[in-house]
Order: structure tokens, then C-alpha cells, then sequence
């Protein structure tokens, strides 16, 4: 059973269609971490996993509101972008909790600054830029993700 996953990524073409292929096998709720740093590529994967699902139109990053909500025939999918967040607390204020629900993937960029608000994920997905590349690696760390990563 793989834990970790690795894969290159050429251009952002390639990053939105791993995105899509990830959400195809999302089959139940996933809450998934995306890592890595300004402009590597988190928000162009979460446009393809969207995409994806079905979302027709512009998937935008949620920088300044925190997060942006689809609500798609199967699945409400919650875009977070908590660069900008001042104090974790705030997440309790707006409800955290209620989106981590049955029906729901949750990508959350940035998530080490709701540290102790947001749930444990079921993967962390880190992008990094090597070279030209980008170099894509998946950690499982539930059994939720453990079946992603074998599906992938």
C-alpha cells in the first residue's frame, strides 16, 4: 500500500489534468493540505480537481476571502487559501467545522496557519518547482488517502 506518491509535472497543462485525474478518484469526502510556495501551482491543481468534478467556469483563488465554495451535482468542493489569515481563531468564527462534512473535498492551500482549527488531512499534496518542472508528491495519511493514492 503506497504512502507516498511522486510525480513530475512539465507545465501547468499537466498540473491542471493531475488535478482532474485526483478528483476522479476522490470517491468519498477527502480534506487534502496543498504545500508549497507562492505561485508553484496549488491553486492551478485545485482548478483541474474542480474542473474535474464538473465545474464549469473560472476556479479563482481565494486569497482574499479564505474560501470559495462549489456546489456541484455530487459534491460541495471548498477551496480554502489561508495565506492571508491572521489568527486561526478566525476560522472558528466562520464556521470551519461545518465544511468538513460527508459530502464535501476540502483543499485547503497554506494550512499550517489554522493549525489546531482544521482537521487532520487525508493527504498532504506538496508542489515544488524543480527546475522548469514541478514535482508533485502525495502523502497518505488515512485510509481515505491511502486509496486515492492507490487508485492514482
Amino acid at each position: 500500500m503506497p504512502t507516498l506518491l511522486k510525480e513530475k509535472l512539465l507545465d501547468s497543462e499537466q498540473t491542471v489534468l493531475f488535478g482532474k485525474r485526483l478528483s476522479q478518484v476522490c470517491d468519498v469526502a477527502t480534506c487534502i493540505y496543498l504545500h508549497g510556495t507562492l505561485g508553484a501551482g496549488k491553486t492551478t491543481l485545485t482548478r483541474g480537481f474542480i474542473q474535474g468534478l464538473g465545474h464549469v467556469g473560472n476556479v479563482k483563488s481565494p486569497t482574499y476571502t479564505l474560501v470559495e465554495p462549489y456546489e456541484l451535482s455530487k459534491w460541495q468542493v471548498y477551496h480554502f487559501d489561508l495565506y492571508r489569515l491572521s489568527d486561526p481563531e478566525e476560522l472558528e468564527f466562520m464556521g470551519i467545522r461545518d465544511y468538513f462534512g460527508d459530502t464535501s473535498h476540502c483543499l485547503v492551500e497554506w494550512p499550517e496557519k489554522g493549525v489546531g482549527f482544521l482537521p487532520e488531512p487525508d493527504i498532504d499534496l506538496t508542489i515544488a518547482y524543480v527546475g522548469e518542472q514541478r514535482e508533485i508528491t502525495l502523502q497518505a495519511n488515512t485510509d481515505v488517502g491511502l486509496r486515492v493514492l492507490e487508485q492514482l
